[in-house]
């Protein structure tokens, strides 16, 4: 996904253009620390103060001038109306978060309103569309023919949360301003993997991900990935 966002933010800014960078849900700060790194301010919104903890620790083992490129707020991604003015960011991540939103529309509409003309919204969302895979492969039929019903499903870490179509989230991106632009594949091989397992040596990794990157742009691979990829356009 890393290598997807950076083809957007290229082809979209030129090189060496440092951008204000919205991460809604940073997790552990993976996307953030990188997009600091290569030279961009960005600021983290994170509603969870454990999670918050755990990105402060993370940043600080960084360099000074990364850690001055960052900035952490405990904050809800449904609020960014509460911290942040129209227009305030030139890109806005919001990376495994909407599973976990029951009504993500609101959410999605204040996020675009926080983008700078042009500006760029990368959403990482499971793939209701492809629900069934993962128990179907795994011989879970139960849940497999759960999945064609409902977008409802039980994650790794054992909470109930939900899905979203392509389709769907299309005309909600459209609505709001910010039309799907691009969108890819995320873990269309390797959503199999287990929690915990060691990954390949360099070279198979590799591999690896040229496979997956290549999957991850091809129809109809892409598809039935777990997870997908949106790219709106703000204005676009």
């Amino acid at each position: 996904m890393a290598r997807q966002l950076d083809e957007q933010i290229s082809a979209r800014y030129p090189v060496g253009r440092r951008l204000r960078i919205l991460d809604v849900g940073p997790g552990q700060g993976t996307q953030a620390l990188r997009l600091a790194r290569a030279g961009h301010e960005v600021t983290g919104l994170e509603p969870d103060p454990l999670m918050l903890g755990a990105v402060r620790e993370a940043l600080a083992a960084e360099p000074e001038g990364i850690r001055e490129r960052v900035r952490l707020i405990e904050g809800d991604g449904r609020e960014t109306g509460v911290h942040f003015t129209p227009g305030s960011f030139d890109v806005v991540l919001c990376h495994g978060v909407l599973m976990y939103v029951p009504e993500p529309d609101p959410m999605l509409a204040g996020l675009a309103r926080v983008l700078a003309p042009g500006g760029l919204l990368s959403l990482l969302v499971r793939n209701a569309d492809a629900l069934a895979m993962r128990p179907g492969l795994a011989g879970d039929w139960d849940t497999a023919l759960a999945a064609f019903d409902s977008p409802a499903y039980t994650n790794r870490i054992g909470l109930r949360v939900r899905a979203d179509r392509l389709e769907t989230l299309t005309g909600t991106l459209a609505g709001i301003g910010a039309p799907l632009h691009s969108w890819y594949g995320v873990r269309v091989f390797t959503d199999q993997a287990t929690d915990g397992r060691e990954p390949p040596d360099a070279a198979e990794l590799e591999r690896l991900l040229l496979a997956e990157e290549r999957a991850g742009r091809t129809d109809p691979y892409r598809a039935v990935a777990a997870l997908l990829h949106l790219c709106g356009v703000r204005g676009g």
